[in-house]
């Protein structure tokens, strides 16, 4: 667990809770040591230049493509860790090994499909393949605390490109990337009040769910 504090100064005290992140990261060959994990350290990373209050904290995981496992670790994370936001890296393609979204659909109170939906818009942009990705969104909601639990893509490059969207050279956006929606949706659910660096990836909040500092 590590912990990031803000960059910025701090927004009212009552809206000033840690939120807690986990990032799961979905490999048989990565958590058995064949070769190093990627995901986890781009996830954090990326996270940690991008949210900007209140203090992150942070919890890592590497698994195996196990759907028991898979579903055990997002359980562990949200109702002993209370976890606002997981994010998963792997295991969501055709292949028989790739189940995170039938373990994330076992843990989860609801859907929120529209961040798969998203996330296969921005992808194939790039290769038609991306319809073969089965990302999704979901929430699981327990003992008054909820969670966003996001499926991303494996590889570090569309992971960025999910989160961020997609610009043109003067940095004009072109598709919307899917965080742009997370700190309303963590408004929605509960959560703390989230701000994020603009020139990565602006908040989208309407007018009357913007706080002042």
């Amino acid at each position: 667990m590590t912990i990031n504090q803000p960059t910025t100064s701090p927004i009212n005290p009552d809206l000033d809770r840690p939120i807690h992140l986990g990032i799961v990261s979905i490999s048989d060959r990565a958590s058995s040591g064949v070769y190093q994990d990627l995901g986890i350290p781009a996830l954090e990373a990326w996270l940690k230049k991008t949210i900007l209050s209140p203090v992150c904290v942070f919890h890592t995981r590497l698994i195996a493509d196990e759907q028991a496992l898979i579903s055990q670790t997002l359980i562990e994370l949200v109702d002993q860790k209370r976890c606002d936001l997981i994010l998963t890296t792997g295991g969501t393609g055709p292949s028989r090994r790739d189940v995170t979204p039938e373990a994330t659909k076992a843990v989860a109170t609801r859907e929120m499909p529209g961040f798969g939906e998203q996330m296969r818009q921005i992808s194939l942009r790039f290769v038609p393949t991306a319809i073969l990705s089965r990302q999704i969104g979901a929430l699981r909601e327990i003992d008054g605390h909820a969670c966003l639990i996001i499926n991303l893509p494996g590889q570090p490059k569309a992971i960025q490109e999910t989160l961020e969207g997609l610009k043109d050279e003067a940095g004009q956006t072109l598709t919307p990337g899917i965080f742009a929606a997370v700190p309303y949706c963590i408004d929605l659910i509960g959560g703390p009040y989230i701000e994020t660096c603009a020139t990565t990836v602006k908040a989208f909040r309407p007018k009357s769910a913007i706080r002042t500092k």
